[in-house]
């Protein structure tokens, strides 16, 4: 929970000017980012289960080597359609002022999601080092994602306050 002061202060940011909304509403791409995001969620948590189960039992390699590699394709899926979302409703391909920080940390996101795949695919870790650079990937995930958590639940309270007559 945000302290006050701070909510205060989000709720007189205007996430998307009339246009933007719009634009967004009318997007063929705000679909694919409904149906992608809670998809690469699904995976994830199935992935994480699996990843922690062959590092405490040290059984299940390749089904938590393959959980890893479907959710970096979700990853890679979902951060190209998030860029043709971004410039359909922002102009911009990616970093529009309102997501600058999600990009931000979507690049760490991707740079350690690509850094397992070149590791496995090079050999350039063992097993549980490559199981370790997961969790990190996982980890840096979580914070993307409660990044957009944040960013719907404004959206939508945005959305809703617009809807109800001052």
């Amino acid at each position: 929970m945000l302290p006050p002061r701070f909510r205060q202060e989000a709720a007189f940011v205007q996430l998307y000017s009339p246009a933007e909304r719009q634009r967004r509403n009318q997007s063929g791409w705000t679909l694919v980012q409904g149906i992608l995001a809670p998809l690469q969620f699904l995976a994830f948590a199935v992935s994480l289960a699996l990843v922690l189960f062959y590092l405490a039992t040290g059984q299940g390699y390749a089904l938590a080597t393959g959980s890893i590699v479907l959710k970096t394709g979700l990853l890679y899926a979902i951060m190209l359609t998030g860029s043709f979302w971004e410039k359909a409703v922002f102009g911009r391909w990616l970093f529009a002022p309102a997501f600058f920080w999600e990009d931000i940390v979507s690049m760490v996101v991707l740079a350690l999601h690509t850094a397992y795949l070149l590791a496995l695919t090079n050999g350039w870790l063992g097993r549980d080092a490559l199981m370790l650079l997961a969790l990190a990937a996982y980890a840096s995930y979580l914070v993307n994602a409660g990044q957009f958590l944040v960013k719907f639940r404004t959206a939508r309270r945005q959305s809703a306050s617009r809807a109800v007559p001052a």
